[in-house]
């Protein structure tokens, strides 16, 4: 049976990733297999516990997936020593409508599966107060078990030692502190973490984090405290309808954000990925039935992806026959224009007359509950499907007709409602799973 931990913190910006990526390393040096989960619908850290354990990190989410699929998707840490499952935001912090199986909290998957949970406490600006937060997550959930903390950013060997006393009084174990000056913060950017494919030297930074934990948390007191009464089941994959029986799937730095158990998920029922790069002006291959974009950073990229001309004309082509479906950046780029940061407008596809623009940022965050009101490639009419928003492009013009009626995780109406043109669709949601 492996041990399992859920790395959580206080809040966002604690520094629940790079530990996490660290732990994984430095257990895996020793000769552990880890394996990772995202709590959550974030697509890029995945990659890097992938990067970090060398095996494939995936997402759960209570909120937008049964408990049955949760249950699937883990039974891939059967084989494992350790599991460790990183956390979103604060520990306890999911919306306010409970979605199929909880909020989306952290703490909801940490109850769930029985996984006590390591905190991460950044103490800046706080010495023995550091210990009544800790104490207050403790206590706030019964159901939801603290192995101990973490503390992170420690300013001074007095600091630490306040902080350690205070946290002893409390009954909570202290299993190691980073300095405020640790050299192994990974870059960021507005949806995140720069991708992992970015970094020219990722396996070294991860190592070098590594190095710094295994010197600075008992990583012998950690393993014991990571004891859980979850015994996985047999590995299935959760069923996800593939869009296509051959998917011509864009896949590179423009187009990298879909979550990894969607991909896993139509390979599990038979269907043939087909990844190309529309950066590097690769088309989709003529024998597929469908071509898939998912999101990325459009705006990064606009100019060198219209100016790919193979690129484009197959895809307009291909477009004419058969299904292309774009996800927030994909489904940007098969718009008519895009207006990047600096306020210069580039063309797009224009397979869609969707309109957006960077200039003037407003954030898009959220669960998105979709009804469809037309088809889309996988889905019909009516279908419902569960997904998540997070871009900062304001809509300029969405004339094309609404692919679905999409509401936030409280129910209210959002107008991202996606669009649809011909064979084309595109929507502003990443889609997790289906609602069934």
């Amino acid at each position: 049976m492996p041990r399992c931990l859920v790395i959580s913190a206080p809040a966002s910006g604690s520094g629940k990733t790079t530990l996490t990526l660290a732990l994984a390393r430095a257990y895996r040096d020793r000769g552990l297999a880890v394996q990772c989960f995202k709590s959550g619908p974030d697509y890029i850290d995945p990659v890097f516990h992938t990067a970090a354990t060398g095996r494939t990190s995936v997402n759960i989410d209570s909120w937008a997936m049964r408990r049955d699929t949760i249950e699937a998707l883990a039974a891939r840490g059967r084989d494992a020593d350790l599991v460790l499952a990183e956390g979103s935001m604060g520990l306890f912090d999911g919306v306010a409508v409970p979605g199929i199986s909880g909020t989306g909290a952290s703490a909801d998957i940490a109850e769930m599966m029985g996984w006590p949970v390591l905190l991460v406490l950044d103490p800046s600006g706080q010495a023995q107060t550091a210990a009544a937060v800790a104490a207050g997550l403790r206590d706030f959930r019964p159901g939801v078990r603290i192995a101990g903390v973490v503390l992170n950013r420690v300013a001074s060997a007095r600091h630490e030692d306040l902080v350690r006393r205070a946290m002893e009084g409390a009954g909570i174990s202290v299993l190691g502190s980073l300095p405020r000056h640790a050299p192994i913060k990974l870059p960021e950017r507005h949806l995140g973490l720069v991708q992992a494919a970015e970094h020219s030297h990722l396996d070294e930074m991860i190592g070098e984090a590594a190095r710094l934990v295994a010197e600075r948390v008992d990583l012998d007191a950690l393993l014991q405290l990571a004891e859980c009464t979850w015994t996985a089941g047999a590995k299935s994959a959760p069923r996800v309808t593939p869009p296509g029986q051959r998917i011509a799937l864009a896949r590179d730095a423009a187009f990298s954000f879909i979550y990894p158990h969607i991909v896993e998920g139509w390979r599990a029922v038979g269907a043939e990925i087909m990844p190309f790069s529309p950066l590097a002006d690769e088309a989709p291959h003529d024998s597929a039935d469908v071509c898939w974009l998912p999101g990325g950073y459009p705006e990064l990229h606009a100019g060198r992806i219209v100016a790919n001309n193979r690129f484009r004309r197959t895809l307009e082509a291909f477009a004419q026959t058969r299904p292309v479906h774009g996800e927030c950046g994909g489904y940007m780029v098969l718009g008519k224009g895009l207006v990047d940061a600096q306020g210069t407008r580039h063309e797009m596809i224009g397979l869609l007359g969707l309109e957006t623009s960077f200039a003037t940022r407003r954030m898009h965050l959220g669960y998105r509950l979709a009804e469809l009101t037309d088809d889309m490639p996988g889905h019909e009419t009516g279908a419902r499907l569960r997904g998540h928003e997070f871009h900062y492009a304001t809509i300029l013009s969405q004339p094309d007709p609404a692919l679905a009626r999409v509401r936030d995780a409280n129910g209210a109406d959002v107008a991202e409602t996606g669009s649809r043109r011909g064979h084309t669709t595109g929507t502003f949601f990443h889609l997790i799973a289906e609602d069934r």
